[in-house]
């Protein structure tokens, strides 16, 4: 009888597992033998939609790539999704790694923002483009931004791209002098400015955006940008990986100045036993050809061991963002 028990609650459990499962659940396996993708960036481009992802350090052999890369996904419904192609670190100034990307379509162009890693400090955002979202030609002058001031410890991750008021607005995050807190600044650059060093001025000589709420800890970072009417939404990830990173929402009407629309996370992360009860972080909000919106974002249930990507449609009213 104990026996019939304990495999009943085994098949419950496992029952309950696959519920919990979304429907869209990716994690490429191709670098560690086990779903890991964070960070993602969803286009539509030349007939289908392109997701660049951060993508960890592959296993030693032949194959092997040093430090973290960026991966390319494909789909045709946003829903399945098959790993196409990496985009490696190059040069001295990537040799340990890049990630965090934001894929930017101007015209028939992807530009990639993108981070170093593995260098503290001294991380900063880079440029690279491409005529067919899979191979990339970098820029001459990265890196291309790095914050100043008194404010910041010179260091710049998670780069959101996006264009308004005839501006390219580049958002990053960055920490303060003691590399303690997470917190957000934005600099600007002319259409014509050719995203390079040189074009992007500082807007800030403070964060923009920092944490200040319990659920948000440490930590503000990795802001996805999205307009809807007058206002800029901006989804953004609150508190370190896996303690847990939740999703929160903020407006701004002139892309500089911004208000926090809850005290409370928008996004939390999963129930325990759920595929993301570990959290639910770094947001990407996409907008279809047809209007439709749709929140990516990361999470796992075993504390970044591994990590897949979902997402949940978004609607709108005069209040701001909802889940549909």
């Amino acid at each position: 009888m104990k026996y019939r028990i304990v495999v009943t609650a085994i098949i419950l459990l496992n029952s309950l597992a696959l519920i919990a499962q979304p429907e869209m659940y990716y994690g490429d396996i191709s670098r560690l033998g086990k779903p890991f993708s964070k960070d993602p960036h969803v286009i539509r481009y030349q007939g289908r939609y392109l997701m660049y992802t951060s993508a960890p350090p592959s296993k030693t052999g032949d194959d092997a790539m040093q430090g973290w890369g960026i991966g390319i996904a494909e789909s045709s419904d946003l829903i399945h999704w098959k790993k196409i192609a990496d985009v490696p670190p190059s040069g001295e100034l990537e040799s340990k790694g890049i990630c965090a990307p934001c894929a930017l379509l101007v015209n028939d162009t992807v530009h990639l923002f993108y981070q170093t890693y593995g260098n503290w400090r001294n991380d900063a955002i880079c440029h690279a483009w491409s005529t067919d979202g899979i191979h990339f030609t970098r820029n001459e002058t990265n890196p291309i931004f790095h914050p100043m001031g008194e404010w910041t410890s010179g260091r710049a991750i998670d780069a959101e791209v996006y264009l308004f008021n005839n501006q390219y607005y580049l958002y990053f995050a960055t920490r303060d002098p003691d590399m303690r807190i997470q917190m957000m600044g934005v600099v600007v650059s002319p259409l014509n400015g050719g995203f390079k060093r040189e074009s992007w001025t500082q807007k800030c000589d403070n964060a923009i955006l920092s944490p200040e709420f319990p659920w948000e800890g440490l930590c503000t970072e990795g802001a996805s940008i999205i307009q809807k009417g007058e206002w800029l939404y901006m989804f953004y990830a609150g508190a370190y990986n896996n303690r847990p990173q939740q999703v929160g929402v903020a407006r701004s009407s002139d892309g500089l100045k911004w208000e926090k629309l809850s005290n409370k996370p928008f996004l939390t992360n999963g129930d325990p036993g759920t595929w993301n009860s570990s959290e639910s972080g770094h947001p990407h909000i996409f907008e279809d050809d047809d209007g439709r919106t749709y929140l990516f974002f990361q999470g796992n249930n075993d504390q970044g061991k591994t990590w897949f990507i979902s997402k949940m449609e978004i609607g709108w009213n005069e209040s701001g963002p909802y889940f549909k």
